[in-house]
């Protein structure tokens, strides 16, 4: 806010706003919201703040770009309310989220390493020019056709059927998403947990497109653990400030 406040300053919805950016309804609704601590009143009935509120605005404003804005409002509630032991919880679930989030980046990186430089399965005497069907799909990867069925419940595979036979059909993007399910499948991963790293192969376009999303989510991850810091250096400091 560029001014050393005194504990005892009487501040006015507009001194903390202006500093911030916001409305002096944004500061009003967050005193509602418990992410501030309950304002003083003078006898005119208008809310007086002080230098404990700017702590608090300071604290939720760089919890938010860490922990998101529901769940550093939780946090913020938790300690004006004296249950900072609820706070510390909040916290480390979200730290629990980030740790999750790089190993599901890893995940897809190691796969990606490991994946073979082949191009889609070759045709044979069952394939038409579209495609491969499920028996050379499964020979290929070394798994049973039942396991590719299974993986297109799951939705890892998408194949389209032949419209004079029935027969399921995989194109080049199937094949990718399957050697891509295999790989993973090895690695220790559960159905559910490579469904959604699966849709971001098929939202990045494919697989060589997806190492610019990789260095993007890389990028992401990192300014999130730095904001955390960030984030956990004012809540520090407004705890202490709270005595």
């Amino acid at each position: 806010m560029g001014r050393n406040l005194q504990s005892g300053e009487r501040l006015r919805p507009v001194d903390l706003a202006r500093g911030h950016g916001l409305s002096t309804q944004a500061i009003r609704n967050y005193e509602e919201a418990g992410i501030l601590p309950a304002a003083g009143r003078t006898p005119h009935g208008y809310r007086t703040y002080t230098s404990l509120h700017a702590g608090a605005l300071r604290a939720f404003l760089a919890l938010v770009p860490g922990h998101g804005h529901q769940t550093a409002s939780s946090i913020m509630r938790a300690v004006n309310a004296g249950a900072a032991e609820d706070s510390f919880r909040l916290i480390d679930e979200s730290h629990a989220q980030l740790l999750d989030d790089r190993r599901t980046l890893h995940a897809v990186e190691s796969a990606l390493r490991d994946l073979e430089p082949t191009t889609a399965a070759e045709p044979d005497a069952l394939s038409g020019p579209g495609g491969t069907f499920i028996g050379p799909l499964a020979d290929k990867l070394g798994i049973r056709p039942a396991t590719l069925r299974t993986w297109e419940r799951a939705g890892l595979v998408r194949p389209r059927r032949d419209p004079r036979t029935g027969y399921r059909v995989y194109d080049e993007a199937d094949v990718r998403d399957a050697r891509l399910a295999h790989q993973l499948r090895r690695g220790g991963y559960l159905l559910e947990q490579i469904a959604p790293l699966i849709a971001q192969v098929r939202a990045a376009g494919g697989l060589e497109p997806l190492e610019a999303a990789l260095c993007d989510w890389h990028g992401r991850l990192s300014a999130r653990g730095r904001a955390m810091l960030n984030g956990a250096a004012e809540l520090e400091a407004y705890l202490r400030e709270r005595g």
